[in-house]
């Protein structure tokens, strides 16, 4: 029986095929420096982000994000597609944190998903 986080690891590793291959050979790959302006995704980000994005719509945290999702959801008809949109949102809020050296602000996650509907 798998725990509640493993079950979403398993849900998010399933839609993912095209990390299989890095996943059955950890050792290759753990040292790998994925470079986003070579064009690479490191998968393990990537997933561990969709993993985030599942905890945070488990309890609506910061709260709007369900809300915001649905909409999302409904726009796309996909809910990996929608996922993505959100986690460049969730991305952009971790760069400006970054950028500013200041705390995560969900004002800007939530303008820019708010554009993301917007966009649609």
């Amino acid at each position: 029986m798998l725990t509640g986080m493993e079950d979403v690891a398993l849900q998010v590793i399933l839609m993912h095929p095209e990390y299989h291959a890095m996943l059955d050979d950890p050792e290759r790959y753990q040292h790998k420096d994925y470079l986003p302006e070579m064009g690479d995704t490191n998968p393990f980000l990537h997933m561990g982000m969709h993993m985030a994005i599942k905890e945070q719509l488990s309890i609506d945290q910061p709260a709007g994000i369900c809300e915001r999702f649905e909409h999302l959801l409904r726009k796309t008809g996909d809910e990996h597609a929608a996922t993505h949109q959100v986690m460049e949102c969730l991305a952009e809020m971790i760069w400006q944190a970054q950028r500013s050296a200041s705390g995560m602000d969900a004002s800007i996650y939530f303008d820019c998903l708010d554009r993301s509907k917007l966009d649609q």
